[in-house]
């Protein structure tokens, strides 16, 4: 068998080239050996090879590589979800359960009933809460070991840099899930 794109001799069973990395099939080593099938050769059919724009760059499928087909979605964002009033008015309230825990909770509830962007960020508060209190609760449980309370320390550090987060995404008026947290299943 036969590259037909370097010319160098391969084994039969090949399916690609081990010089240069070609595609070898069936037709590729008919072509090779001058047994073309004009019908099979689509530079003889007429049809264009390769790239029809050279000065557009590569490109796949139509497009330049590198940009996507479809604008990108971050799933864990439901910002469109909820009206911009919404946003607007009840942001304050949203900030609450970031910067006051428990308490804060609970005075976002009483306050915003009727506002689903409140209850969003209530529910990613909240989400935020029962993970603290789970690593409260096992760093308590396992304090005479030396590892558990250094990662209970760790653990609770990063929640604390997620709550961050989450605050300063209601600052921009964002509808974002908490990083980490929303990923536990438990939690859903």
């Amino acid at each position: 068998m036969i590259c037909p794109k370097c010319g160098s001799e391969m084994n039969d069973g090949s399916a690609f080239c081990t010089k240069c990395g070609a595609a070898l099939n069936a037709q590729n080593n008919e072509q090779a050996k001058g047994n073309s099938n004009p019908q099979a050769d689509p530079q003889m059919n007429g049809m264009p090879q390769g790239n029809p724009n050279p000065q557009a760059g590569p490109q796949m499928n139509g497009m330049p590589y590198g940009m996507p087909q479809q604008p990108y979605v971050d799933p864990k964002d439901h910002t469109a979800e909820f009206n911009p009033k919404d946003i607007s008015d009840n942001k304050v309230m949203a900030m609450l359960p970031y910067l006051m825990g428990t308490i804060g909770i609970i005075i976002a509830l009483l306050a915003c009933r009727e506002s689903a962007y409140t209850y969003f960020h209530v529910r990613q508060a909240l989400k935020i809460t029962v993970c603290t209190i789970l690593v409260t609760i096992i760093t308590v449980v396992l304090f005479f070991t030396m590892i558990v309370p250094i990662a209970g320390g760790i653990c609770a550090v990063i929640l604390f840099v997620v709550k961050i987060i989450c605050f300063f995404q209601v600052c921009f008026g964002k509808a974002k899930e908490a990083p980490i947290v929303s990923s536990f299943g438990f939690l859903k």
